[in-house]
């Protein structure tokens, strides 16, 4: 039976990443603006991938380590593993992607990436590979289309450039301003909460930290928790869920 020490993982094209992200995250949808991109592959076969790149809200999220450099941070934009691949899989790639960035781009101090918690789950495999939370938030930016289908409030943004294809889809008159679009179009707020947690590639790093690191406990104090989509009762904060199987980071790249 294969293991997580099984494992390859290296860099890949952004076509093969996204076509793979595309195929198995539970969003169906990729970051556009991601970068850097690493592929899990067992037994030769590319199982997973890990696509990072700057924050769509860079400049407010440099502010979260004092003195960090413009290109000095990178977001887990998508995580997304299929279930072939073994228990612990997923924290053994991101340790290896983060040796690997470490090697070759020492200039980055961390990474912050979110879990959503109103339609995949809370984090469990952040928590076990080392992240900090940061803040825990109920969800006010992701809506249920009368499709059915979830997207960002940032998507219809006018300013916001990317999301050409979901406002041509869901009928965005330019001008009209996000938030009306949506009551316009009777587009609804998913329940949850959204989930920060951060990775200190640079450990010195942390001590410049501007924002509190929360216990895990919060995640049950508030509510937060959730497992593959369900809302669950108990926190689970040893080993991987097969969470990122279906995509552990947040969908709130631009469609």
């Amino acid at each position: 039976m294969a293991s997580a020490k099984d494992i390859l993982v290296k860099p890949i094209t952004a076509q093969a990443a996204t076509k793979l992200v595309k195929a198995i995250h539970y969003s169906g949808k990729v970051a556009a603006n991601s970068q850097l991109h690493f592929g899990v592959f067992l037994n030769g076969k590319l199982e997973g991938a890990m696509q990072f790149g700057p924050s769509l809200d860079k400049r407010k999220i440099q502010g979260l380590v004092e003195d960090t450099s413009w290109n000095g941070f990178l977001e887990l934009n998508r995580m997304a593993f299929s279930d072939a691949l073994p228990r612990n899989s997923e924290s053994r790639a991101l340790a290896v992607a983060f040796r690997l960035i470490r090697k070759h781009y020492p200039h980055i101090e961390w990474i912050v990436s979110f879990s959503d918690g109103t339609q995949c789950g809370d984090g469990t495999i952040y928590r076990a590979s080392g992240f900090v939370l940061t803040q825990i938030v109920k969800n006010t930016g992701i809506y249920r289309m009368p499709d059915g289908e979830a997207c960002s409030v940032v998507t219809f943004s006018d300013g916001h450039k990317g999301g050409g294809i979901a406002k041509r889809r869901h009928g965005y008159r330019e001008g009209e301003g996000a938030t009306r679009f949506m009551k316009r179009i009777g587009a609804q707020k998913i329940p949850g909460f959204q989930l920060r947690y951060i990775y200190f590639l640079n450990p010195d790093a942390r001590q410049r930290l501007t924002v509190p690191i929360l216990p895990f406990s919060k995640i049950d104090e508030m509510g937060a928790g959730m497992y593959r989509g369900k809302a669950r009762a108990k926190q689970a904060t040893a080993g991987d869920h097969p969470e990122g199987r279906r995509g552990s980071t947040d969908p709130h790249a631009p469609n």
